[in-house]
């Protein structure tokens, strides 16, 4: 199981863990950078929207290795300049439940595609069987 670690020296993370320690025996899954383009390809026009079927197509990536959000250990969130990252954290809260993987966010100017406003990569951890 992996174990997330905040040093007692270092603010409280809001919503996410400092480190995160894999135990050996462990797979790690790297899930490519998910954005918002629903499954018939067409793109929702708002953040909202886009963010909550980020995290519903990060969702179907770990579900084809038989993992959930749980297993996450380690997300990166890129969010276009001038948009509300509370809109994307409420969208990430859903997905995420109580777990809290190691993270990081950043504003950037642009996407791959100008209709896109935002986009997270991450990795898993799963227990060799």
């Amino acid at each position: 199981m992996t174990t997330f670690v905040n040093p007692p020296d270092v603010h409280v993370p809001t919503g996410y863990s400092h480190t995160a320690v894999v135990p050996a025996g462990t797979d790690l899954v790297f899930l490519s950078g998910q954005v918002g383009i629903r499954p018939d390809g067409s793109t929702p026009p708002t953040l909202a929207e886009q963010s909550e079927q980020m995290f519903d197509n990060m969702a179907a990536a770990l579900r084809v290795h038989g993992l959930d959000a749980s297993s996450l250990i380690k997300l990166t969130l890129f969010v276009v300049a001038g948009h509300d990252i509370q809109t994307v954290r409420t969208a990430r809260a859903k997905l995420l439940g109580a777990h809290r993987p190691a993270s990081t966010a950043v504003f950037v100017s642009q996407l791959v595609a100008p209709t896109l406003f935002v986009e997270c990569e991450a990795i898993a951890a799963r227990p060799r069987a």
